[in-house]
């Protein structure tokens, strides 16, 4: 058996341990934030002019380990990257519940409240001997808001919820931030409050990523890969696994809470013309789709562009949109680059299950793009031939 202080050279630190691996550590957590409101522009927090925040929750304090994420060297908690990215003298009141009002009591006696609320990825189970249990007759986690392998969500409702309404009343500059394995119907926290950050499980870095962004040392440019339905009524039942009964952005006619790709950024940016190297697209080709991206704001951001195609008159059912490729690209404040993405004839075959093969059609398809599946900022036709 190998330990883990026996990679690399004898006498040499154990790479996870070294700046060069903490720096991947953080570029991957601040990359994965997504910013899902931001209104009145709260967001980034004057460092310099805020002199006291709330911070809130029962994950304030904490970086839980994922099912299969494994055990972090060191782990960076929400409440103490805010401490160490604060200004100076910047009084910060914790409170991880409501317990005894105290977190109303911190949110009243601080000029900000960022709340961290979300999921446990193993349903509150730190057992080694048990928490990989995935009997399917196992009994359902405690929250029935949460799941993990073998235990299956019995609602979209986060019940911290009753949490940030608490807080909120106290302090109308409250901050959600939540940290979750899969998405919420935060539907009264989309409503009400006027900012909300969302994080996956397992970073180590994930204090530091989040203090960054709360702070504007870095402009959140994540998106989310899946759809956040308003309510379980938007879903299907699950044992139908006939996708195009509307399941996923591609045949749901539902609007989402947040739509496939979504996120927001502090800047603003500008999609400008769309073009193709080729006029037509020959069924065993591939051409390369152009658009001009341009920072229209005062930060430096990132934009994932997305490329989506719509099948204008297929033979065959077809999902309402697809997503065939995605660029992210870091923009200073009013520069401007072309972005290309390829796309192949291949990628738009439909499954022909009687002659056993993918048959791509002679067809006219929309090619789509822009910041996500419901942000269609640019769109033309190319006719795809033999």
């Amino acid at each position: 058996m190998v330990s883990y202080s026996s990679i690399g050279r004898a006498g040499e630190p154990e790479p996870w341990t070294t700046e060069k691996h903490k720096s991947v550590a953080r570029e991957v957590a601040r990359e994965s934030v997504v910013l899902l409101k931001n209104a009145g522009g709260l967001l980034p927090l004057d460092r310099a002019a805020i002199k006291s925040i709330a911070v809130i929750g029962p994950h304030a304090g904490e970086v839980l380990m994922d099912l299969y994420g494994g055990r972090f060297p060191y782990a960076v908690t929400p409440l103490q990257g805010i401490r160490e990215k604060a200004a100076p003298g910047t009084t910060v009141n914790f409170a991880a519940s409501n317990e005894n009002g105290a977190a109303v009591k911190a949110a009243k006696s601080s000029e900000v409240a960022i709340v961290v609320v979300g999921n446990h990825p193993t349903c509150g189970d730190t057992n080694p001997l048990t928490m990989f249990n995935l009997d399917v007759s196992s009994k359902p986690c405690a929250d029935k808001g949460e799941g993990r392998e073998g235990r299956d969500r019995e609602l979209l409702d986060l019940s911290q919820e009753e949490l940030v309404k608490q807080v909120y009343a106290a302090n109308p500059k409250t901050i959600v931030v939540l940290v979750s394995s899969f998405p919420y119907a935060i539907n009264w926290s989309q409503q009400n409050v006027p900012a909300i950050l969302h994080m996956a499980h397992a970073a180590q870095e994930q204090g530091t990523a989040l203090a960054e962004v709360l702070f504007g040392d870095y402009n959140p440019g994540g998106r989310l890969n899946q759809t956040w339905p308003k309510s379980l009524d938007q879903l299907p039942p699950m044992m139908d696994y006939d996708i195009r009964h509307g399941r996923t952005y591609m045949y749901s006619q539902a609007e989402p809470l947040y739509p496939f790709g979504y996120g927001l950024s502090y800047t603003t940016f500008q999609y400008s013309r769309l073009r193709f190297s080729s006029a037509r697209l020959p069924a065993k080709g591939a051409v390369t789709v152009s658009v001009d991206v341009k920072n229209t704001g005062g930060r430096r951001g990132d934009e994932v562009v997305q490329l989506y195609v719509q099948h204008l008159k297929s033979k065959v059912e077809r999902p309402r949109k697809e997503l065939k490729g995605f660029q992210r690209v870091t923009l200073g404040p009013g520069e401007q680059r072309t972005v290309q993405i390829p796309l192949k004839a291949e990628w738009l075959g439909w499954w022909n299950a009687k002659a056993g093969r993918f048959e791509v059609e002679q067809e006219p398809v929309s090619i789509v793009v822009g910041g996500s599946s419901a942000d269609a900022r640019l769109h033309k036709t190319i006719q795809v031939t033999r």
